[in-house]
């Protein structure tokens, strides 16, 4: 949809830049003298017009060369906004020149113009320059879960001015799924906040862990190797492809530590990516507490009066 939306404006902009050309050279012929007074106006107007075309053109042709490559989605959508920006500064520079004549004029009013909104938009331009910040630097990009302050969420949008995040864990929930609010803050929060990035293209996991209590008489042999079946099966299953390699640096490991009511538990420390941590550890438990609970003489459970 959004490639047919991108090729209709590149029809739209090729027509409107081919009759701008035709009106700026037909305004010349014998026809028009009679209206000689408003052909100088006509045809800088027509020129200008003709380059504000032009430009959104060539950045329409950009971006359906930027949308059809195999970028990552947050380096596609950074990309896409550079390019929307650059075409509304060049259009704007065009628009001074028409106004003020000349480049110099139009170069010497955007000085001054620039410093007097630099004193009345310091907190918007200050968003402005933390959304090149993070346009460099890559602090976070689209599709990526981070965390800044006490908002945690999945990166939707990154604007200009202002970041949106779809709100995960939050006031109403004890895990890490969806709230279904979104959540919007200033871009010049990242120049004074630390930003916690959970995912991204060199690291597609982090690292979880489950806890499971047990009593200091059950067999710790078993009861690692029936954890450690478990958390491999479903990394198997759920990334095949990264299974096939072996990777050792993912493998998971279990230890114990003693529990305040007097119980030992079993910690079973796994990767995962940011968005299925609460659906693999449900996965992790529905394998391993048959394997567990098949064998209550090796593994016991705090139950009744023994909880």
């Amino acid at each position: 949809m959004k490639r047919q939306k991108n090729n209709r404006w590149i029809i739209i902009y090729g027509i409107i830049v081919a009759l701008l050309v035709t009106l700026h050279y037909v305004i010349d012929l014998a026809f028009f003298d009679r209206w000689e007074a408003y052909v100088p106006i006509v045809k800088k107007l027509s020129l200008s017009l003709f380059l504000i075309a032009l430009i959104f053109l060539i950045s329409r042709i950009i971006a359906k060369f930027v949308s059809n490559h195999d970028y990552l989605e947050g380096d596609r959508y950074n990309l896409l906004r550079i390019i929307r920006f650059l075409s509304i500064v060049f259009s704007l520079i065009v628009v001074t020149s028409f106004v003020f004549q000349n480049l110099l004029a139009a170069a010497v009013s955007f000085g001054l113009i620039s410093l007097v909104i630099g004193f009345a938009l310091q907190a918007p331009i200050a968003s402005f320059i933390a959304w090149i910040y993070l346009i460099l630097r890559r602090s976070y990009l689209v599709g990526d879960r981070i965390q800044i302050k006490d908002f945690r969420g999945d990166v939707v949008e990154i604007s200009y001015l202002d970041t949106s995040i779809l709100e995960c864990s939050g006031d109403y929930l004890g895990n890490d799924r969806m709230s279904g609010r979104v959540i919007r803050f200033p871009n010049s929060m990242i120049l004074r906040e630390e930003v916690i990035n959970y995912s991204g293209p060199q690291i597609p996991f982090i690292w979880n862990e489950t806890a499971i209590q047990v009593a200091y008489t059950s067999n710790l042999h078993y009861l690692e190797t029936c954890l450690l079946k478990a958390a491999k099966e479903d990394f198997n299953k759920r990334y095949p492809q990264i299974a096939e390699h072996n990777y050792e640096h993912w493998h998971p490991a279990v230890y114990f530590r003693n529990n305040q009511y007097a119980w030992m538990e079993a910690v079973i420390s796994y990767p995962v990516e940011p968005k299925d941590t609460t659906e693999r550890r449900n996965r992790i438990l529905r394998l391993a507490l048959p394997m567990l609970n098949a064998d209550p003489e090796k593994v016991q459970f705090p139950e009744g009066v023994r909880r």
